[in-house]
């Protein structure tokens, strides 16, 4: 019995001896086994800038031209894998080598790569590291490839018919046994596990039904490794010096600082002294250091590198924050913060109470009701000021220019704040009504003083409570505050002071509100109730919109020997609503 059969030629059909070049996947991302851990390549994380242009070597070897066989034409992500086309030198060696893979007898492909970023995890008790970030330098013709899936492309295979003549039980078993090495090669190309080739195997899958499914388990791993974008995207660049700044910064401030807890990415510059953290920057810059002395350190750090000012810039801001926010706050805890865009005059406006709502009869039309509104202003400006940290405190590492001065220029920005809207209260200037804020037509001022008592706080309590709003609705102000001058404080202390009452009598009504004292008060005897401004407007401030609290700039000296520091503040303040405050002139 005659049976005709077709033998599958194993060479490449992408080989072109005419251009010297064949297609290749480099890569499928395949785990590989290495000393105590298995290396995992995603390569979603593959950066392939360097790759096209990239030599082509003779088993990863180096030494000189002759170990070059050729250069990667292209590179490109794809479904399967890492694709290049390879262009093959024109020199004997060269020509040997793509002659033996057109024959298929040189199969091996692997890649030389550099890692910047990796990441560490356990999977079934085995630690896996993941290249995050890795770069291909270099593909290799190799006998034993770590990627059992990296291989030469075949493209469609060569078919060529020839007959043969046998019994058909010998035949027949002698075909099998092709096929099946032939799924298994298939099997070890595409990276797929030995059962896969078992299982196409049982089933007596044919050739060309084993390369479909082949296909379609390659698919269906690249689809679930498939990233949507062949671009590195670069999360955190620890050589930008505005990431430096902050770090060695940091550790800066945390000299002064032993209580503060460094962070991990801070811990590499932890110690260093001013003139460390000024060898450190000049050494990036290329600069060579050794034998310089310590006042020219520092003073080439100044003026050949924005690193070393940024550095300092990045502790002083901290110390001065620091202190900014630790400052006691007065009445600023009474007045509500916001933002302001810029620095034209910002516009509060007050709506109403919504009107009441009415009956609305079946089949009835609903009616229109309206909303008042009023209007009050203020403006946001700039304040500021320059110090600077001379040359000889640098050298001399005086951690006090770093943190003694900025502590006192914070202290001093949060005291400025809270002067400002203590000018305010006392001011007590016209609203847009034309009525100053505390005034008996705006029902908010005593109509005789009297000292903080349980008497005149009920009266205070009542006048707010009986507020009304721009259309005469109820609106029902909560009293929250107390705010007196440091004369009242004492006596303010005693009237609100909490008791254990054991009768009625005796029970403080008051006890819940809270006493502010602020020494820039100079009424020494008016003294104010206010509600919490998260509730109703009152006394208003704003900072720039971007730039909340102080904000620091730094520069290399010039009218100076050393660096300037320069702090501005965009601040305003004023009244938006007279509704939640109430004044007592005092006795």
């Amino acid at each position: 019995m005659t049976i005709h059969i077709r033998s599958l030629a194993p060479a490449p059909s992408t080989v072109s001896q005419e251009t010297r070049t064949v297609e290749a996947i480099v890569s499928t991302g395949a785990d590989v086994q290495r000393r105590g851990f298995i290396e995992r390549l995603p390569l979603g994380g593959a950066d392939l800038s360097r790759l096209v242009g990239a030599p082509v070597l003779d088993a990863h070897r180096a030494n000189s031209t002759r170990d070059q066989l050729g250069v990667i034409e292209a590179a490109e992500q794809r479904p399967e894998g890492l694709w290049v086309r390879i262009r093959f030198r024109s020199n004997d060696a060269a020509a040997s080598v793509l002659t033996d893979i057109a024959d298929g007898t040189l199969r091996g492909l692997s890649m030389g790569y550099t890692v910047g970023a990796w990441k560490d995890q356990t999977e079934g008790g085995q630690r896996i590291r993941i290249a995050t970030r890795w770069t291909p330098l270099e593909v290799s013709i190799v006998p034993v490839p770590a990627d059992p899936g990296a291989h030469f492309r075949a493209g469609d295979t060569g078919m060529e018919a020839d007959e043969q003549t046998a019994e058909t039980t010998a035949t027949t078993t002698a075909t099998r046994a092709e096929v099946n090495a032939e799924i298994r090669q298939m099997a070890e190309t595409a990276g797929l596990t030995r059962a896969w080739a078992d299982a196409q195997i049982d089933a007596e899958a044919t050739a060309e039904d084993a390369r479909t499914a082949a296909f379609e388990a390659m698919r269906q791993r690249s689809t679930q490794t498939q990233t949507r974008t062949t671009r590195a995207q670069i999360g955190t660049d620890n050589t930008d010096p505005a990431v430096i700044a902050t770090r060695a910064g940091e550790a800066l401030f945390a000299r002064s600082h032993p209580d503060h807890e460094i962070s991990e990415p801070a811990r590499a510059w932890a110690g260093m002294t001013t003139l460390d953290l000024a060898r450190d920057c000049l050494h990036r810059s290329g600069m060579r250091t050794t034998g310089m002395a310590a006042d020219t350190v520092i003073t080439r750090a100044l003026h050949s590198t924005s690193d070393f000012s940024l550095i300092l810039g990045d502790a002083t801001g901290r110390e001065l924050r620091r202190a900014y926010m630790a400052a006691p706050e007065g009445v600023r805890q009474l007045a509500r913060q916001t933002t302001a865009r810029d620095f034209r005059a910002k516009r509060a406006l007050q709506f109403g109470e919504g009107p009441e709502l009415q009956k609305v009869l079946e089949g009835g039309e609903f009616q229109h009701g309206t909303i008042e509104e009023s209007q009050e202003t203020y403006s946001v400006e700039t304040f500021g000021r320059i110090f600077a940290i001379s040359r000889q405190a640098l050298i001399n590492d005086d951690l006090g220019a770093f943190s003694q001065i900025p502590a006192k220029l914070g202290r001093a920005a949060r005291a400025f704040e809270v002067a400002q809207l203590a000018a305010k209260i006392e001011a007590n200037p016209a609203m847009a009504d034309s009525t100053a804020v505390f005034h008996a037509d705006h029902a908010n001022l005593a109509g005789s003083g009297a000292a903080i008592s349980e008497t005149t706080l009920a009266a205070a309590r009542l006048a707010m409570r009986k507020q009304t709003g721009i259309g005469d609705e109820a609106i029902d102000v909560t009293p929250r505050f107390v705010l007196v001058p440091p004369d009242e404080e004492t006596t303010a202390e005693k009237v609100l002071a909490q008791i254990a009452a054991t009768k009625t009598a005796d029970v403080n009504p008051f006890e819940n509100l809270t006493l502010v004292t602020d020494v820039r008060l100079t009424d020494t005897a008016a003294w104010y109730v206010a509600a919490d401004p998260a509730s109703i407007d009152g006394l208003e401030y704003a900072y720039l919109e971007g730039s909340p609290g102080p904000q620091i700039e730094t520069k290399q000296g010039f009218e100076v020997d050393g660096v300037q520091m320069k702090v501005r503040l965009d601040f305003g303040c004023g009244w938006v609503d007279y509704r939640g405050w109430y004044k007592n002139a005092g006795a």
